[in-house]
């Protein structure tokens, strides 16, 4: 059995939507606005550094003491939250900084935002993909046992479950994924404006604390996904689809409230 070719088309697709729009958005801003790299920088350092570093130290520790994926309720409470408190954190941190930079004006905030979630969108979503093009060529023109052919044990094991899952997912699924990124782009940028006020507007601290719920709620729907209280994969799209269009536009007021004292 080979992969479809257009779950490969697909992928391509995704991958191209997960490098490529934050690439373009970034553009954007530095040719109309003249954005400003280090703003960026700081997005896609702190992105590393605060949820694939300090946070995943953190999960490994908890996950290894407590058995929360066999506690659904308690699970969602925590990745959500833990998620909110790093990622948030971490824009708060980047703003402050920033600020002594003397980086100031709105497109300080799109254009760290834009560097934090294109980062999220090119690790998660934009190399995988490229990843799983390569397998997929492999798989489909015999060539699969260099991957599988010095592979012993549980490795072998992972790397089959994965070529299987490669033949058998439905192409669609795959096309998801790169408009998922698209909707995540826009929480990230979001949420980085609603931070950015925070920092930039005096007495406005409390925007960070709100950051953090509002980014714990928002992952509500991927932590129900992951525990399988529901399993429809267009039905957690949508609602998260929703939450981007609602946190897209709650940001577009606070800027249009707050510009004016920034």
């Amino acid at each position: 059995m080979q992969v479809s070719v257009f779950s490969i088309v697909f992928m391509a697709i995704s991958a191209g939507i997960s490098i490529g729009l934050p690439v373009a958005f970034f553009i954007f801003l530095f040719k109309k606005y003249n954005a400003k790299f280090l703003p960026m920088i700081f997005g896609a350092a702190a992105f590393f550094i605060f949820a694939l570093v300090l946070e995943q130290l953190i999960h490994s520790v908890v996950f290894k003491n407590f058995a929360l994926k066999e506690k659904p309720l308690i699970y969602i409470i925590y990745g959500t939250l833990m998620a909110g408190i790093f990622e948030e954190t971490a824009r708060f941190i980047s703003f402050n900084i920033l600020k002594k930079k003397n980086h100031k004006g709105i497109i300080t905030g799109l254009s760290y935002g834009i560097g934090h979630g294109g980062t999220e969108a090119v690790l998660i979503a934009g190399l995988a993909m490229i990843a799983s093009i390569v397998f997929c060529i492999m798989i489909n023109t015999g060539n699969a046992e260099l991957i599988t052919g010095k592979l012993q044990g549980g490795a072998l094991e992972t790397m089959s479950a994965l070529i299987d899952t490669l033949k058998t997912t439905a192409p669609y699924m795959f096309l998801i994924s790169g408009i998922e990124r698209t909707f995540a782009i826009i929480i990230q940028v979001s949420l980085s404006v609603i931070v950015f006020y925070s920092v930039f507007n005096k007495g406005k601290i409390w925007l960070y604390p709100l950051a953090i719920i509002l980014h714990a709620v928002i992952d509500i729907p991927a932590a129900v996904f992951q525990v399988k209280i529901i399993e429809n994969v267009l039905v957690i799209e949508g609602i998260i689809c929703l939450s981007a269009a609602a946190l897209a536009a709650l940001a577009v007021i606070l800027h249009k409230k707050q510009k004016d004292a920034s």
